[in-house]
Order: C-alpha cells, then structure tokens, then sequence
C-alpha cells in the first residue's frame, strides 16, 4: 500500500459562507491559516504577516488583497507583498507561505502540498439531492471522533431517544466488515427501522446501514431503505491542534419533490442536537484521559473499526482488506 502522505489530499477546512468580506482564520494540524477571498478566488496563506508575525486574520481585505493591521503591508493571493505604507522605492521581494485552496459545493479545501485531481465531496455527490452543511468543533482526535460518528452501539446511551427509542428492546443484527486501500466500511442489515426522533421523522423501512471511513479524515453514514439511499452524512475532520478535531459535513437526502425540502429543514437541527452530545461525551473523555495514571482504551469486541482505523491513518493497508469478518450483534 502507498497512500500518499495526507499532506497531498484536499482538507475540508470551512464552509464558503464563513469566507465573506472578512479574513477568517483555521487551523490544520497546528498551522494557523488565513482565508480569504482574493482578485483570483479563494485565497489561503501561512496566517502571519512577513515583517513582525501578526496575525493576518485580524486585518482587512483591499482590492482582493489582506492587509495587516499593525503597519498595514498588503499581501496578494500568491502570499506575495504588494504594498508598505510609507515605502519609496523599489518593492522588497516579501513572502507568506501559501497553500493550495479550491471552493466545491459550498466548502473550502485546502492542501498543504500539491494534491492531484478534485477533492472528494460525499457519499452521493453528482446526484440530484438536497444537501445541508454543517461546521462543528469537538476537544478530541481524529480517530477517536471519527469512530464515535461510526459505532452504533453508543447511540443506545449518548443519544437515546434521538437516534435510538426509549425501548430497552434489541435487535439481532448482522455486521460485515470489508475494505480495501484507504478504506473501511461496517454493513449493518436487520434492524428494520431505529426507534428514534430522527429515523421516525426522516426514514421509512431500513434495509441496511453503511459506516464507512475514508482516509485522511472522512466519516460516513449511509441509511438505505426499499428504494435506495435514504439519508446519510458524510464528515470531513482534521486536527485542527493537538487536543482539538474540527469537521465540516454534508447532510445530504432525496430531493422528494416538497417532502424532501420539509425533511431537510429538520435534519440540520436534529443532526446539531446529536452532534452536541457527541461534543460533550468526546471531551469528558479526553479531559479524564490526562489525569495519571495514562493508559491506552481498551478495544472492545464491538469496536470493528478501530483497529482499521489506526492502520488507515498509518498508511497502512486495513486488516479487512484481506480479511473480511462477519459478526452478530444486539442493536
């Protein structure tokens, strides 16, 4: 397996709509990054102006070019100053590290080194859909964010009544696990319909549910009912800084003619509700984890992912690439 290093892939980073007159300002792995939009589209730069390393976001856009607000040097899209105030002469050869920026669907990417080919969208991208797109923050990791989004069995607890029903009353379903190079997926069929607001509202007769991991960061869900793709979600993360994991995702359902536009309207509320709850289990247990003494989480018998998970992120084939499992469990 060769997986490119995570530097040449596209990072969902930010939603177009954060990007307006101002700079706004992200983090990718501990790098703080400046967007902006620029004379020739969306701009990203090392967030830090060349002469005394203030913070470019706290300036403002002139003419589609950052200005920064302790003397005012201009920096155009390509990180290259343009202007200082007060300057006569020749202009000095002045740079800020720029990255690779590109707008899709309503998101920003960027890429630290040179990615080839169009970032990668969801699960049901160039189909005739209704998307909603939502930003989210969580104290975690990557690894660890990305499986709560994937395992079914914390729903009962973290988010009873809202994915799951009140019912203490289980289903017998079937779990297989496959994957493949930069990829793992848990195929769940048997649990006709779950119990919860969400699927009572939104969902009609399930066939089967699809939670699927993509390198370097991408978490997916996929509800499939008699006819097709119901609903899924599909999750850009990153690790914005040591202890924090920023997302940016797609909601997405059919179009459904009127119906499916109503349906739409109460997913991005509810699916916010869930990811608070999400948000708020994910730091409990990052914060207990620092206190000594430090031990690694156990890994247990429904933890399907994990193990491929961590593979994935090493660059390394998954397990189930080879050795596809099937197992049983009570949802």
């Amino acid at each position: 397996m060769s997986l490119p290093a995570k530097k040449e892939f596209w990072q969902a980073v930010a939603l177009s709509a954060d990007v307006g007159r101002k700079p706004w300002r992200v983090l990718l792995d501990g790098a703080p990054i400046v967007l902006f939009r620029s004379s020739t589209g969306i701009s990203a730069l090392f967030d830090r102006c060349a002469h005394r390393l203030v913070e470019l976001s706290t300036g403002k856009i002139i003419q589609g070019e950052i200005e920064c607000p302790y003397h005012g040097w201009r920096f155009d899209g390509d990180g290259r100053c343009t202007a200082i105030p007060g300057h006569v002469g020749e202009m000095p050869h002045y740079r800020v590290r720029r990255y690779h920026a590109i707008e899709r669907d309503g998101v920003v990417f960027v890429a630290v080194g040179t990615p080839s080919g169009e970032p990668y969208l969801h699960c049901m991208q160039g189909k005739d859909v209704i998307v909603r797109r939502v930003r989210s923050s969580t104290q975690s990791t990557v690894i660890d964010a990305a499986e709560n989004i994937l395992d079914a069995t914390h729903t009962h607890f973290t988010h009873k009544g809202l994915l799951r029903g009140l019912s203490a009353k289980r289903h017998l379903v079937r779990v297989e696990v496959t994957g493949g190079e930069g990829w793992v997926e848990a195929c769940y069929t048997g649990e006709e319909r779950q119990q919860g607001l969400i699927s009572r509202l939104l969902e009609g007769e399930r066939t089967k549910t699809i939670g699927r991991f993509r390198y370097p960061g991408i978490a997916e869900l996929e509800y499939w009912g008699k006819g097709g793709l119901v609903l899924a979600t599909t999750f850009h993360l990153r690790q914005a800084d040591e202890r924090t994991v920023e997302g940016v995702g797609w909601l997405i359902g059919q179009r459904q003619g009127g119906f499916g536009h109503l349906k739409a309207l109460a997913f991005k509320p509810l699916f916010n509700i869930a990811l608070g709850q999400d948000r708020r289990v994910l730091k409990s247990a990052s914060d207990n984890a620092l206190f000594p003494p430090q031990v690694l989480p156990a890994i247990g018998p429904l933890d399907f992912l994990r193990r491929d998970i961590s593979a994935i992120m090493d660059g390394k084939m998954p397990s189930a690439a080879t050795e596809p499992s099937v197992h049983q469990i009570e949802l």
